[in-house]
């Protein structure tokens, strides 16, 4: 299919991780991808050499960035935004964690999905058609211990998802939750735990192949590239080592 008929995706979140790989599984399926995220530096990186990705600066958190960059796209054939930008800040206890980070966590994962959905979803709906993907977690379709910041902003945005399919039926707007299990990337746990290299690898130690990131950026792939009356409502997507946020198998 040509670039023209896919139209622009919107990619949230897309200096790292998930985010870079679904721009990059998108581009190679044809949509002009709009690769959005603080860090410029490395958006441009994943944009060299690739005519199908554009680097574009973005803070979800700030009411004026996402009008900024809804503003560059008015008017053009957006087709899918990617609500990807989000992230766990700590591991804390209910009891013992800072309001703070989950002001922080709420801000980003919530929030921000709400400010980026709200400012373009107008221009799909201009067009007549549109896609919108969130990126949830696991953790928002099972609670577990010292993670309580995370799975109330996750459980918010599943809600968030089911709510705006409700609202948007009729419209020809698809709506499609992608919740990732354990996911190895370079960053996310090591930004759970402010930068503790050691704590961030037991994450994940003695785990037979976590998924990757290119795994998640697969399936949303698959999602958004099938005919455009075929609307996946909610993706789970686990490691076979991991068979609940709690019961993950790990070698001895």
């Amino acid at each position: 299919m040509s670039q023209e008929s896919r139209g622009i995706a919107l990619v949230t979140g897309a200096s790292s991780g998930i985010g870079a790989a679904t721009a990059r599984a998108l581009a190679a399926e044809g949509f002009h991808v709009v690769a959005a995220a603080r860090r410029m530096d490395r958006l441009e990186a994943l944009a060299a050499g690739n005519p199908n990705i554009e680097a574009h600066a973005l803070d979800v958190t700030s009411q004026e960035s996402v009008a900024a960059l809804a503003q560059y796209l008015a008017g053009k054939p957006l087709s899918l935004v990617v609500s990807n930008a989000g992230g766990a800040f700590d591991s804390a206890t209910v009891l013992t964690s800072d309001p703070g980070i989950w002001e922080k966590t709420y801000q980003v994962n919530v929030i921000g999905s709400l400010r980026v959905i709200q400012s373009l979803t107008p221009i799909m709906q201009a067009h007549g058609k549109g896609h919108i993907v969130l990126l949830t977690s696991t953790a928002g379709h099972g609670a577990y211990e010292n993670g309580g910041s995370y799975t109330t902003a996750k459980s918010a945005e599943v809600v968030l998802a089911q709510t705006l399919r409700l609202e948007l039926n009729g419209q020809n707007i698809r709506i499609t939750e992608v919740a990732p299990g354990m996911v190895k990337t370079e960053e996310f746990s090591s930004v759970r735990f402010g930068g503790d290299a050691e704590r961030a690898e037991k994450v994940y130690a003695g785990v037979d192949a976590p998924l990757t990131a290119e795994d998640v950026a697969e399936t949303i792939r698959w999602a958004t590239t099938l005919p455009s009356h075929v609307n996946i409502d909610s993706l789970i997507v686990r490691p076979v080592a991991q068979a609940s946020n709690y019961k993950i198998h790990r070698k001895q």
